[in-house]
Order: C-alpha cells, then sequence, then structure tokens
C-alpha cells in the first residue's frame, strides 16, 4: 500500500522541462548564463537616475510607474524564461562605468521591480538587505548572511509563510578569498533521491520543524511547519536550511527521530555530489537572479580583506512574482 508520504514524493505524471532537471554535464555553457540589459532599460534606468540626483531619496521609495514597467517588463523576458523555464538562475549585467557606484543598488532595486514585486525579509522591514561578514554568530541566532561561514545548500526564506520566487543578489564587492556561489537543481536531487534513496525521500515530503531565528510576527509561533519537498501542482517546491530545521525541533523540544536525521542526512550526500553542481564567481556589477521554489543554492565560505572598504559585500533582494 503507498503511504500518504511515498505519494506525495512522487513526481507528477506531467512532464518535467529537461532543463529544470539539469546536472553539470546537461547544463548550458557558462556564457549563456550572461544577461545584459537591453540598451532600452539601461537608457530608462540612467534616466530615473538622472531624474533623482537633485532631490535624492531612499532607494526603497523609487518605483516604476505602471505604465514603464508594462513598458519594460518584455525586456526581461529572456531571465525571466531561464528563470520559470530553463535552468532557474541567472546573472544580468549593465554598463558599470555608465553609473557612480553609489547608484549601482538603484539600477538592481529598478531591474527587480521588472521581474515581480519586492517583499520584506525580516521584522524590520528590510527589502534591501546588506549581505556582508559581521562577525556574528549562528549559535546565538545570526543567520547565515553576516557571518563568512559556508551557508550550506539551502532556499532563502525556508521558514516563511510567503513563497519566495525568485532571491537577488548584486555584487559590489568581492572576498580576498572564496564566497564562491554554488547551484543545483531540485528536480536533480529529487530524482537522484527517487532512484537510490526512496524512503529518505517520503520522509523528506513530511513536515519538519523550521527555526524562525527570532524574526516573529505578531501572532506567530517560534518555528514553521513545512516539508523540504513537496509538489505544488505540477511544480515541485522545497524549503531547506538544515541547521534552521535542527534548531528549530531543539526549540520546540522535539529532537530529530533517527530516521528524520538519516534522511536528512541523505540529502546533504546528495547536496555534496559535484556532478549535480554548478558554480561561478560574481564581479563587482553583476546581479543574479535565482528561482527560489526549485533551485537550492550556497556560498562557500571566504577570507575577507582587512580594509573594511574592500570587504565582500552584496545586496539581496526577495521577489514575489
Amino acid at each position: 500500500m503507498t503511504t500518504t508520504a511515498e505519494a506525495a514524493a512522487r513526481k507528477p505524471a506531467a512532464r518535467i522541462p529537461a532543463a529544470k532537471s539539469w546536472r553539470a554535464n546537461t547544463l548550458d555553457s557558462p556564457q549563456n548564463w550572461y544577461l545584459p540589459l537591453t540598451e532600452r532599460c539601461v537608457t530608462a534606468i540612467a534616466e530615473m537616475c538622472d531624474a533623482l540626483r537633485p532631490q535624492p531619496r531612499p532607494v526603497q521609495e523609487v518605483r516604476w510607474s505602471d505604465a514603464q514597467r508594462e513598458s519594460l517588463r518584455a525586456d526581461l523576458a529572456p531571465a525571466r524564461a531561464a528563470l520559470e523555464d530553463g535552468r532557474g538562475f541567472v546573472i544580468l549585467t549593465f554598463p558599470v562605468e555608465r553609473f557612480p557606484k553609489a547608484e549601482w543598488p538603484l539600477v538592481y532595486w529598478l531591474t527587480g521591480q521588472l521581474l515581480g514585486e519586492p517583499f520584506e525579509q525580516n521584522v524590520q522591514g528590510t527589502v534591501l538587505y546588506d549581505v556582508t561578514d559581521k562577525g556574528q554568530d549562528l549559535t546565538k541566532g545570526a543567520r547565515f548572511s553576516v557571518t563568512n561561514y559556508e551557508s550550506s545548500f539551502h532556499t532563502d526564506n525556508s521558514f516563511g509563510g510567503d513563497v519566495l520566487d525568485y532571491v537577488g543578489l548584486l555584487c559590489l564587492e568581492v572576498a580576498k578569498a572564496g564566497g564562491v556561489s554554488q547551484m543545483m537543481s531540485g528536480y536533480a536531487v529529487h530524482d537522484e533521491l527517487a532512484r537510490h534513496h526512496p524512503a529518505e525521500l517520503a520522509l523528506l515530503c513530511q513536515p519538519f520543524h523550521v527555526d524562525r531565528r527570532g524574526g516573529l510576527r505578531p501572532g506567530e509561533t517560534p518555528t514553521a511547519h513545512f516539508p523540504v519537498m513537496q509538489w505544488d501542482g505540477g511544480e515541485l517546491l522545497l524549503r531547506y536550511l538544515r541547521f534552521w530545521i535542527q534548531a528549530g525541533h531543539e526549540k520546540v523540544g522535539q529532537p530529530l527521530t533517527p530516521a528524520q536525521a538519516k534522511a536528512l542526512d541523505t540529502l546533504d550526500e546528495v547536496l555534496k555530489q559535484r556532478d549535480l553542481m554548478a558554480e561561478f564567481s560574481v564581479k563587482p556589477g553583476d546581479i543574479f537572479f535565482i528561482n527560489n521554489r526549485w533551485l537550492l543554492h550556497n556560498r562557500t565560505a571566504f577570507e575577507d580583506w582587512p580594509e573594511l572598504e574592500r570587504r565582500r559585500h552584496l545586496v539581496r533582494l526577495w521577489i514575489k512574482k
């Protein structure tokens, strides 16, 4: 007899595009991962920047009009296709020499709005989040984004009630060494588990407690309760960061069962497979977006520069399409 968990772990009958189930040896060439913003889009952004210089405003207050957004939406169609129907990630470039570095976040913010609606990343309402090592401690509730630790493969907002469609990152400064971006298709991971570890896959489709890391809104419990993998219609939906799950189960006084721990250990072993992984290093001015519903991503540990102004600095944006 098929259990509910086994049924939840089973891929829908509808065909999943091969482009989504990529492995390292089937992924397209890295040169195709990069897309320059169109000249029309760059010109429109430059005009917005020019108009704001006499009376600067906080970046997050700047919005396209509905007409502007609708007019420029098609310029991001290739990026949207890569995110939704292709590999699940894309690196956007723009002519950095046309904009003062202080305006790069505004270029990024306006670009992100053409993919969807930015939404808050914490209880403080932050929509543009600085990802830089602040020397904080994971064991005391810090997020990986303010440390130089390897983050491990994960999805963002794994504890959030809202499904986060896209994660964006703008590179302002790179580390002295390390900090490589790595991607992995959740579909390929699911297929690997289904072929070799079906019992563990079935457990991963049952809910786990996920620590909210202190980011509680009124009425919320200290942990969220979600499966790592589930099928949402014909699409795979992942919510995963191992550290948050362990912390969540400890917080509610329900240690992981041996079977649950084995399922997570098995997943983590699959996430170490180089044949499933793509990786790249960003440079200042690069903007990359990730389909956060089914793509897992990781940032390797890094060594930073001693000078504060040279330290690794990315800016994160969360988008709901």
